[in-house]
């Protein structure tokens, strides 16, 4: 089992560099429609000037979880360290049966390790949209700087479809068709509800006030969760109010991230739970103390036959 799940994250690695530092995927072409209101703001420039740029994004995304989970982790391990009741469903017996990996370390490695796959899968599911609907930018024209003169769209609404039809720079055009849905609120959004969600039994739980407010305090885990919520929002509007995105990618965008996250937090995450052992019914220890008995009553009944002192009445 463990093979697949190194193939299948390892292919998934595979796509994401694929969809984000080569040129082998291409946004699709739409036409627009000449001096249309929805794409004519000004240009927000490249995405280092925004207020949140991609190297602050990308490294909370990739480092939060890592110092949040690990963090958790070990101080639930030093709370419980003396009770046998908290970790009794996250033992695995690796060598006979006195070995067994550490629940912190069981714990800590199942979560981060779903958490990458949902990232990657998260940045698939957004990369393979842009590239299927190349929807436009709201500073689209800007960037695409049109000469309406020679399409013919001078004093009405003509619809453009050809494909030479822009004559700015074709980097900033191709950054200005992949916007549907919005990337930075599908992370965002997939970071906060991976980490604030976590299903121990049947009723919805949030994984931070069930593991933090019960060590730490009542307000700890709360205070946590929706700081995380709402920074991840507070993303989505940032890229609506730098005119970087609509509203329909925002909302596209952190829709897939809490999917997936949900997904993965109570189908996948439960599976790696040490499954229950179903005990024996006494008909069946039974009988199988019978026949584990069976061969040893044969063997005695055989050496008392064959014993010099048995006696063998022949009739």
């Amino acid at each position: 089992m463990l093979y697949f799940q190194v193939v299948i994250l390892a292919a998934t690695v595979m796509l994401v560099y694929y969809c984000e530092f080569t040129d082998t995927f291409s946004p699709a072409e739409q036409g627009f429609i000449c001096r249309d209101p929805t794409l004519t703001k000004p240009d927000p420039g490249p995405e280092q000037n925004s207020r949140m740029p991609p190297i602050i994004l990308y490294s909370v995304v990739s480092g939060l979880p890592v110092v949040l989970i690990s963090g958790v982790e070990v101080v639930i391990f030093l709370f419980y360290y003396n009770s046998n009741n908290f970790y009794e469903q996250e033992k695995v017996v690796v060598v006979g049966d006195c070995c067994y990996v550490n629940p912190m370390v069981r714990r800590t490695v199942r979560f981060l390790g779903v958490f990458v796959f949902g990232l990657f899968t998260t940045d698939i599911f957004v990369s393979t949209g842009q590239m299927v609907t190349g929807s436009l930018a709201p500073y689209f024209l800007s960037v695409c700087q049109p000469n309406y003169t020679a399409l013919g769209c001078q004093d009405t609404a003509f619809f453009v479809s050809q494909s030479d039809g822009c004559t700015g720079d074709p980097d900033d055009i191709i950054r200005a068709r992949k916007t549907f849905p919005c990337k930075e609120a599908a992370l965002s959004v997939y970071l906060a509800v991976y980490l604030a969600c976590q299903r121990n039994n049947l009723p919805f739980q949030m994984y931070i006030m069930s593991c933090v407010g019960s060590a730490v305090g009542r307000l700890a885990g709360p205070f946590v969760s929706l700081s995380l919520v709402s920074l991840a929002l507070l993303t989505g509007i940032n890229r609506v109010a730098e005119y970087r995105n609509h509203w329909s990618d925002v909302i596209a965008g952190q829709g897939i991230g809490a999917a997936v996250a949900v997904f993965l937090v109570v189908f996948v995450v439960q599976y790696f739970k040490k499954r229950p052992v179903i005990p024996q019914s006494p008909s069946d220890s039974g009988t199988a103390n019978t026949d584990e008995v069976s061969p040893e009553v044969n063997h005695n009944m055989e050496t008392s036959d064959k014993s010099p002192g048995s006696i063998t009445e022949v009739t």
